[in-house]
Parts: C-alpha cells; structure tokens; sequence
C-alpha cells in the first residue's frame, strides 16, 4: 500500500509542545538528576531502600507510568495481522539476538580490549534487549504500535529463555574458541522474569484492560478521541521522572570517572548508529511501511538498560566497571535514540517518494 506523505507543515510542526521540545526536556531532566544527586548525597540511600527484585521501586513507577499510556492506545483487536507479518517477526528476532548481541560483543572486543570490566559490562547492554522504553520511542515517531506490542512481548519471551545461554555463550564460550579472555557468569533466571513482568506485564495488562472496558462503556471514537488524549502526555511525564531518578541514582558515578564514560560511550555509539540504520535499511529492503520499519528499528537498537544495570549490580558490585558500563547506557541511548526519533519523523515525509 504507498504510504501518502504528511502535507506541509512539517511534521515536527505536528506534534504537540512537549513532544516538539523534547530533547530540551531531556537534557533538563538529566541535569536535575545530577543537580539532585550532588545536592542530597543521602538521596540515593533514600531511592534505593525500596525495590523490586534489584530495581529502585522510584525508576519502576517511572517506568511503569510512561508504558501505560502507549499500551492503552494499541489496538489490540489489530494484533493478528501483525503476528501473520512473518517479515517483521523474522527480521526482529534475526537483528535482536543474532546481530545484535553479536554487535555489541565486537565492538566492546575491539574498541574495548584493555578493559575487561567495561567490555563484560558493555557485552551484558547488548544481551538486555529492550522492552519499556523502545514503547514510547516507537509511538513519538509514528511506528505501528501494535507491531511495536507485538515485538516487545516477543523480546520478552526471548529475553528469559535466552539471557542466560547468550550471556554463557558471549562472556565464557566464544572467548575461549577465540582464544581471548573468558569470564564466566551465572545469571539468576528469576530474576529476568521478574524484570519482564514488571517493565511489561503490568502496564501490558493495564493498557489491555483499558481499552476493553473503556471501548465497552463508552465506544471507540469516546475512547480515542477523549479518553486517550488526557492519558498521553502521562508516558512522558514518566519518562522524565525516571531520568531524573536515573541520574540521580548514578550520576556520581558518571561525573567522577569522565574519561571512562567517554571510553564506554563511544562503543555504545557505534552500536545504536549501526542498529538503527541497518534495521532501516533491512526493513526497507524487505518491503515492509515506514510504520513498520520504523518499530522494527527502534526495537532492534534500543536496549534494556534495567535489567543490564540490575545484573551487573546483582553479578560485579554496584562499584565495579561492569555496573558503570550499564549506567552508561542510559545516558547515551537516551539522546542518541530521542535524536533519531527526529530523525525518524524526517524520513516519514519521504518514505512515499521513494517507495516503489
């Protein structure tokens, strides 16, 4: 079907205030995060007294509330023709655990070489594939976000079966058929199971829940044209909430050790640029809309950055060189991927001119 492009004004001229100045939110986010961090040196104590499994229950409820918006506009009387897309399907799971991990484990191994806690810490981002974040990118740039529900339940799924076996794999067997240094690490399966009920399951549900009883009472138009507008910019309230506890959290780690940061940064780089761009282009090789591409994207580049620091922390220590390369990722992901969400919405005016 040809995709019609959006009519001047721009789309960047379409999206609300917020969602137009976003990257200037999140970069005042991430400094009142460290503003908060510095000023209260107890506030860190304060914020991890409570969790879940080994998640700060302040960055789950941030999590939570950002997710829960985004699921309740899925449709989900739609998902069949998705799961019937085995293009989609097939080229996320190829691009999530095969290249991605794969990526990553090269890229710490050859930018990364004299610093094996960074690289362990690096190679367990790339295993942690995305499944809350990824909602709200997808949805800001125009992806199919029942695609998008469809992937991140399928990453999921993956996520307990085979973190364990490709944490095995990337850190003890390959290096060792390699002939470089090996590092053997147990990973605690419930403790992924945990991560996936609580960052998916529960808005997931609630999102489900929703739309059902609230299509059911007062019909679909009352509830996407009156209901879902005064529940969206929830999502993004969340996501700044919790980049403010985020680096509020971890932000003495980050601005003691700079030249460190810079040295796992520049990795973390590489790997989103690439992920992002060959995913798009692998989705538009395979024929598939810009909805589509762009969630195949989006999904494919974004990482679980909570459970990747959570296991780090739960494996190395909350001081150790694998834990710093885990908060790292946030603080690039999260500008780089909001930069290609901009990016994203760029393309979408063009897609139907080149499109065949």
């Amino acid at each position: 079907m040809p995709v019609t492009a959006p009519a001047e004004p721009a789309v960047l001229r379409e999206l609300s205030f917020l969602d137009r100045f976003l990257p200037v939110w999140i970069i005042a986010a991430m400094g009142a995060g460290l503003l908060l961090g510095s000023a209260l040196p107890g506030l860190q104590g304060v914020l991890e007294s409570v969790k879940i499994g080994s998640v700060s229950l302040p960055i789950a409820l941030g999590l939570l509330l950002m997710m829960y918006p985004v699921l309740a506009k899925v449709r989900y009387d739609r998902l069949d023709t998705v799961t019937r897309d085995r293009r989609t399907l097939a080229l996320s799971l190829v691009l999530n655990w095969l290249i991605g991990p794969a990526l990553m484990f090269a890229l710490a191994w050859l930018l990364l070489p004299d610093l094996p806690e960074y690289r362990t810490g690096l190679i367990i981002v790339g295993l942690a594939r995305c499944i809350a974040m990824v909602i709200i990118w997808n949805d800001l740039a125009c992806g199919d976000r029942e695609a998008a529900a469809v992937l991140v339940a399928l990453n999921s799924v993956f996520q307990v079966l085979m973190f364990g076996v490709l944490g095995w794999f990337y850190l003890d067997l390959l290096p060792g058929w390699l002939g470089l240094d090996s590092e053997a690490v147990a990973f605690s399966f419930w403790e992924i199971v945990l991560n996936v009920v609580v960052f998916l399951g529960i808005p997931l549900a609630a999102g489900y829940l929703t739309r059902r009883f609230g299509e059911k009472a007062k019909g679909r138009t009352w509830y996407e044209e009156r209901f879902l507008p005064r529940i969206g910019p929830i999502a993004l309230y969340g996501l700044l909430f919790t980049i403010v506890v985020l680096f509020a959290l971890q932000g003495e780690t980050i601005t003691s050790q700079p030249l460190d940061v810079a040295r796992i940064a520049l990795p973390l780089l590489v790997y989103f640029a690439v992920m992002w761009a060959g995913s798009y282009a692998m989705g538009k090789a395979a024929g598939l809309t810009y909805e589509r591409t762009t969630t195949l994207a989006f999904t494919a580049a974004g990482n679980n950055f909570e459970l990747a620091i959570a296991v780090a922390i739960g494996v190395f220590g909350v001081t150790s060189g694998q834990a710093l390369a885990g908060v790292v990722g946030p603080l690039i992901e999260v500008p780089v991927l909001v930069a290609l969400v901009y990016v994203s919405l760029w393309l979408r005016k063009r897609w139907a001119a080149t499109s065949g």
